[in-house]
């Protein structure tokens, strides 16, 4: 009995030394693996990598900025914070310092967009947001404003911000319905709605028509005959569908397909 007691409590011990073995090897797996965030900041982009590589760490500088106190070419910002404590392979974003604005800023409103892109990049500038915006007054693809403005100082990054001009906004209309009108007088319609006749194709029917069957009956005593040629769509022709469907939005100068026997 003693030593039955003795197998079990032996067997006990055994496992509970085996447990806090696997935790503690565990343990030292997770945080050995986990590495503290350098100090960057001040170094250049290539002393920032060689250093960042010895810990397992990777880098990208992922925006440029003007700054008066961070010489240029060195990092002046970085994500994460020195002292973090991150696992190998984990990826630091960084900032780097343009030095003092000594580039001018042009001013490109008035310009088209391309023409504005092309003298940012000439100068060393980059286009940042650009957003569309319908305007009246202003041409189609022209920038109507910057920012920062022309000759402004003290800028932070090297990126101009533009609002270019869509233009007018086009006057929309409801589709009506032209079904079983003339096509000439559906023309009229939509040119004086500002709208214009697109396709216009003839239907082929399935069937001859009665006076056709009976010109077959006698064609079948006297010979064959040639079949006449489908006739084109002319003013008087009726429309039996339409494209776009009545009900739905359409802008001016859209075109419009009809289908007419």
């Amino acid at each position: 009995m003693r030593r039955l007691f003795r197998i079990i409590l032996l067997t006990l011990v055994l496992m509970i030394v085996a447990m806090i073995s696997a935790l503690t090897a565990m343990q030292l797996a997770i945080h050995g693996r986990e590495v503290n965030i350098p100090k960057l900041v001040g170094m250049t982009p290539v002393e920032a990598e060689r250093l960042a590589a010895a810990s397992g760490l990777q880098l990208i500088v992922e925006r440029q900025f003007y700054s008066v106190d961070i010489p240029e070419g060195k990092i002046m910002t970085q994500v994460p914070l020195p002292g973090t404590k991150v696992r190998r392979g984990w990826l630091i974003r960084v900032a780097q310092s343009l030095g003092p604005q000594r580039v001018a800023i042009p001013d490109v409103t008035g310009e088209s967009e391309r023409a504005a892109e092309l003298n940012l990049k000439r100068r060393g500038l980059d286009v940042g947001f650009v957003s569309q915006v319908s305007l009246p007054d202003v041409p189609q693809d022209q920038v109507a404003s910057q920012s920062p403005p022309a000759n402004a100082s003290g800028i932070a990054a090297p990126k101009i911000d533009l609002l270019v001009s869509q233009g007018a906004d086009l006057p929309s209309y409801v589709m009506p319905s032209l079904i079983g009108q003339p096509l000439g007088s559906a023309t009229l319609t939509l040119q004086d709605a500002g709208m214009k006749v697109g396709k216009v194709s003839m239907v082929v029917q399935s069937g001859p028509a009665p006076d056709q069957q009976l010109a077959s009956a006698g064609a079948a005593a006297t010979g064959p005959v040639s079949p006449n040629p489908p006739s084109q769509p002319s003013a008087a022709s009726m429309i039996v569908s339409q494209t776009p469907a009545a009900g739905q939005k359409i802008l001016a100068g859209t075109a419009v397909n009809f289908e007419v026997r």
